[in-house]
C-alpha cells in the first residue's frame, strides 16, 4: 500500500498524508505530523462521525472536553454534544472518522456509552492500544502506519454487530435530507413508534434521531459558512427558522456565533488541507 502525500506547507511545518488503497465503506484515515514543532491547537465542534485519534510521537494530547482537561495518547469521541479543544506542542497522530454505523461494530462500546467527551484509548482498548501506538511510532512510514491501523480495526470489528434495520433506514434518511426530517414522519416511514424509535437510535447510534438531526444540519451549515457564505443564506437553505435559529444551533455544538466560527474552529496551520478532511468526511459518513 503506497500512501497518498497530501503535500506540505510551503514552510515544511505539517506533513499530511492518507491511505492510497481504499478503508472500509463508512471511514476514512488520515495521518498528521507537526514537522517544525509548532504546536496544534484545534477547537472541535459536533460532527456526524466519530472520530478516534492515535498518538504516536513522544508529545501527549491535553484534551478539553465536558470531563475537564487531560493528558491521552489517544481517543475516541463519539457525536460529541460539547465541543472540544485538543492541543499539543508536537502532534504526531492517526485520525479515523467512523460512521456511527461502522463504530457499532468496531469500537466494542455501544455510542451512547462514549459520552459527551473523549475517552481514553488504554479504556476502550487496553494494552492493545499501548502496542498499536508503539507500533506507529517504530515505523518509518505512513503506508506502514496506514496498514498496522487498519489491522487493528479488522481485528475489533464484530460484524454481527450491526444497528437494527429500521435505525440504518432512518440514519441514512437524515444524512439524505441533510438533517431536514420530521421526526414522527421518519417514524412512520419505518413503522415504528415515536417512543420506540427514539430509545433504539439514541442506543445504537449514540444521539436520538432530533439531536442527529440538528447535528446533521449544523455539520452542512458550517459548510455553507465556512465556504464565506452570508449567514442568512445558509439559514435559509438549510432549513433553519430564521438567522437567530442557525445561531442558537451554532452555539450550541460549538460555543461561538457563526462570524467566529471560522477564526475559532479551523487549525491556523494547514488550514486548507484539514478544512478538506472535514468536507471528505462529512460526504462519507
Amino acid at each position: 500500500m503506497k500512501a497518498v502525500d497530501f503535500g506540505r506547507e510551503p514552510e515544511p511545518a505539517w506533513d499530511f498524508a492518507g491511505p492510497a488503497e481504499a478503508v472500509p465503506r463508512g471511514a476514512a484515515m488520515i495521518g498528521y505530523r507537526d514537522v517544525a514543532g509548532n504546536g496544534l491547537d484545534l477547537r472541535v465542534a459536533g460532527t456526524a462521525a466519530v472520530t478516534v485519534v492515535i498518538g504516536f510521537g513522544a508529545r501527549e494530547l491535553i484534551v478539553d472536553d465536558a470531563g475537564g482537561r487531560r493528558s491521552l495518547d489517544g481517543f475516541v469521541a463519539g457525536l460529541p454534544i460539547e465541543p472540544m479543544r485538543v492541543r499539543s506542542e508536537r502532534a504526531e497522530c492517526i485520525e479515523v472518522r467512523l460512521s456511527p454505523i461502522q463504530a457499532y461494530s468496531l469500537l466494542g462500546v455501544a455510542p451512547t456509552d462514549l459520552g459527551r467527551g473523549a475517552v481514553d484509548l488504554a479504556d476502550l482498548w487496553g494494552p492493545r492500544a499501548r502496542l498499536l501506538r508503539e507500533q506507529l511510532a517504530s515505523s518509518r512510514a505512513w503506508d506502514e502506519r496506514f496498514a498496522l491501523t487498519k489491522a487493528f480495526l479488522a481485528q475489533c470489528d464484530r460484524p454481527t454487530r450491526t444497528p437494527d434495520a429500521e435505525v440504518l433506514t432512518g440514519w441514512h434518511r437524515i444524512l439524505a435530507a441533510r438533517g431536514q426530517v420530521k421526526i414522527g414522519a421518519l417514524a412512520s416511514s419505518v413503522g415504528w413508534s415515536n417512543k420506540r424509535l427514539w430509545a433504539r437510535f439514541e442506543s445504537q447510534i449514540g444521539l436520538t434521531p432530533k439531536r442527529a438531526a440538528m447535528l446533521v444540519r449544523f455539520r452542512h451549515a458550517v459548510d455553507g459558512l465556512l465556504a464565506g457564505r452570508p449567514a442568512g443564506d445558509v439559514a435559509a437553505d438549510c432549513g433553519y427558522t430564521d438567522q437567530a435559529h442557525l445561531c442558537r444551533d451554532i452555539s450550541t455544538f460549538s460555543n461561538h456565533t457563526p462570524g467566529a466560527l471560522k477564526t475559532h474552529y479551523l487549525p491556523t496551520i494547514a488550514q486548507q488541507r484539514y478544512q478538506s478532511w472535514g468536507n471528505f468526511i462529512q460526504y462519507r459518513a
